[in-house]
């Protein structure tokens, strides 16, 4: 069995600071390596950038950038950066870049063991991921980059995103015609060669939702540039074309995400945050847990393969960032090393010394010479010759020389006088850069003189802690050694960056949401009350004001309408109808009178008999139908004289009467009536009392 090769940089110290422990993964760009950071006793991930990135100078560049963008971002939710350098070593040079160890494991290697996971599940991972994004996307940061690789699930059940800014350096040392990123997530806008936004990184979140629900990806193909056409010409289907009876609200959620035109996406991870967890309250638990029998994706089977990424052989299955040439007709840029490299070139080699003029040229001892002598003769040789002068030092020739060589002695002690004067007190000296933070302009140039900085610029920048026209800092940095010759920049304060807020009032509350981040702003508290012109939803007001100038992040109140406010609706049967008119005039609604009266045995005439609505609530304005009564109908009373009490009392109340009963004995003997006090014609309702025998 062949024994695994080990990596070379296990063991090694990296800039006399990380040591290497281990390896944790390989992706397209970079390797990443547990290290652990000697000088503050913890463990880091070092993240080691392939050898053909570190040589490109203008990738360096921008990569440094990034870095020090991402590490101005701290966040929960994100991996934190920690370091950047760079290391020169014998065989080639090291970037690298120190970030927080998450101990734990990916959400692809959750996907690999689950293979697709619930509604529930799946927004409760998004969500924190959405966050970070949301965050760095208010500091104006793009991912570029999102995929469940970059997703970490930690030991302590902490989510956190990774690995901000690096596509985007890559992509910038590329040039137009290569596209950096895993092909699998690339939005439409970066396959056709424009550039990314935070509305990018909104897409790739969008197919990450797609294949945590449904455990693949949307697109697939043999090869990377098919899947990425698809992107740019396709529209991404709906998750519930795989799991038919999924909620239509996580249909359009990951629709919305994934629009074919950016504008027609959420604006950031802020916007989209919001709808998340308002999706995430008004699906039922049926919904969130929803769950089919047939799995699509069985669980420990692996999602990328139908992806059209390619793995790097070797590698510990971490999905490779992926740089594939744009679909426009762009020439094909790769990255190569800058052929004006700067070359070492060694030092001509010296030969050895030819003979003297006159020479014979041989190795040996000549006739004549020391070496042939015998020594005593040797003795005798050698004194003749120290008494002998090899050579005249007398001639004009001679005194020119001698003159010359003493102008050019004493042209080098000045030089090497003024050397040591430039390079030590004179202006070459070098210094440390004085801390004048907090200072007055002319207090820091006071300071900067002291230490001979003479070259002095400034520039006003935002600040919002410092107070205008104070010293926020130098560039370079305080404490960073510097010639006294070389210009230092001062950074004065003009104060904190104020922003116009804008009116949104009469928008919906997520439009204003969005207007207000754009303008990088935040929501502040949401009050609702009732509003009569408002519609239900809507800004009512705001606090501040439209046009009024604030800081970045400040909260603006939102005060949202409800709506009409409802009233009780008055009951006014039985009531005249003058106030009946007045009651529901009083109460805000509109009463109107029918023109047919009704027949009401126990409403009097002009009174009102009916009203419709007549319970319940009602918006202002609202009609009120009032019928008024003409009191009972005038009918015939039936003599009932002689029949049956039985008999009377039906006869009378199906004629429309009231019937009381009055027995001459006390009580009924014969059962026959033999009186009744009202006969004729009689209002409806009227009592007849009859007497019974």
């Amino acid at each position: 069995m062949q024994e695994p090769r080990k990596d070379s940089l296990a063991g090694a110290l990296i800039d006399g600071r990380y040591l290497v422990q281990s390896r944790l993964a390989r992706g397209g760009m970079s390797t990443v390596y547990l290290a652990t950071d000697q000088r503050l006793d913890r463990q880091v991930a070092l993240k080691v950038l392939y050898p053909h990135l570190a040589e490109d100078s203008s990738f360096l560049r921008r990569f440094e950038q990034e870095a020090k963008s991402a590490a101005r971002l701290s966040h929960p939710h994100v991996v934190g950066v920690l370091d950047q350098g760079m290391e020169d070593g014998p065989e080639h040079r090291t970037a690298y870049l120190v970030m927080e160890y998450v101990p734990g494991r990916t959400l692809r290697d959750l996907l690999r063991e689950r293979g697709r996971l619930t509604p529930r599940q799946a927004l409760a991972l998004l969500d924190p991921v959405v966050e970070g994004l949301g965050a760095a996307h208010a500091a104006g940061l793009v991912h570029r980059d999102v995929k469940p690789e970059n997703v970490l699930l930690a030991s302590d059940g902490q989510i956190k995103i990774a690995d901000f800014g690096l596509a985007r350096a890559v992509s910038t040392s590329t040039g137009t015609g290569t596209l950096v990123g895993t092909v699998a997530y690339l939005s439409p806008e970066l396959v056709t060669g424009e550039s990314a936004d935070a509305q990018s990184d909104i897409y790739s979140v969008g197919i990450l939702l797609f294949e945590l629900l449904t455990g693949r990806q949307p697109f697939t193909g043999d090869a990377p540039i098919q899947i990425a056409f698809q992107h740019a010409h396709s529209t991404v289907p709906a998750p519930s074309s795989l799991l038919p009876g999924l909620p239509s609200d996580i249909d359009e959620l990951v629709q919305w995400c994934t629009a074919p035109d950016p504008e027609d996406r959420p604006v950031n991870g802020l916007a989209l945050l919001g709808e998340l967890r308002h999706i995430r309250t008004t699906l039922t638990d049926d919904e969130l847990d929803f769950s089919p029998d047939d799995g699509v994706v069985p669980p420990g089977h692996g999602v990328e393969g139908a992806t059209g990424i390619i793995p790097t052989t070797g590698h510990d299955g971490n999905s490779p960032t992926d740089v594939v040439p744009s679909v426009v007709q762009h020439p094909t840029t790769v990255l190569r090393r800058d052929t004006s490299d700067t070359r070492v070139i060694g030092a001509v080699p010296r030969g050895r010394p030819g003979p003297p003029p006159g020479s014979t040229g041989r190795t040996g001892p000549a006739k004549g010479s020391t070496a042939s002598q015998s020594p005593r003769n040797l003795q005798k040789q050698q004194l003749r010759d120290a008494q002998r002068p090899q050579k005249s030092l007398r001639g004009p020739a001679a005194r020119r020389r001698t003159g010359i060589l003493v102008a050019l002695l004493v042209l080098l002690g000045v030089l090497a006088a003024v050397a040591g004067w430039f390079f030590g007190a004179g202006p070459g000296g070098i210094v440390a850069v004085p801390d004048v933070a907090n200072r007055s302009v002319a207090e820091a140039h006071a300071v900067l003189d002291q230490q001979g900085l003479t070259s002095v610029t400034t520039e006003e920048i935002f600040h919002e802690v410092v107070l205008t026209g104070l010293v926020v800092g130098t560039e370079p940095a305080a404490a960073a050694e510097v010639r006294r010759f070389e210009r230092v920049e001062l950074l004065v304060s003009k104060g904190p960056e104020l922003f116009v807020v804008p009116d949104v009032t009469g928008e919906d509350q997520v439009s204003a949401a969005g207007d207000l981040i754009e303008e990088n702003l935040s929501v502040g508290t949401v009050a609702e009350q009732f509003d009569e012109e408002v519609g239900q939803g809507r800004v009512v007001s705001q606090v501040p004001a439209a046009g009024a100038e604030v800081r970045a992040g400040s909260a603006i109140d939102l005060v949202v309408s409800r709506g009409p406010e409802p009233i009780r609706i008055p009951e006014v049967t039985g009531l005249p109808r003058e106030a009946a008119v007045q009651a529901i005039e009083d109460a805000g609604l509109t009463p109107e009178v029918l023109g047919d009266p009704v027949n009401s045995v126990s409403v009097p005439e002009g009174a009102v008999a009916l009203q419709s609505p007549s319970t319940g609530e009602a918006t202002r304005g609202t009609v009120v139908e009032l019928t008024l009564s003409v009191g009972p109908r005038i009918l015939r009373v039936p003599n009932v004289f002689s029949n049956s009490e039985e008999a009377a009392v039906a006869a009378l109340e199906a004629a429309g009467f009231q019937v009381e009963v009055d027995y001459t004995f006390g009580r009924a003997v014969l059962g026959l009536v033999a009186g009744q006090d009202l006969t004729g014609n009689q209002p409806e309702g009227s009592v007849v009392t009859i007497t019974v025998t």
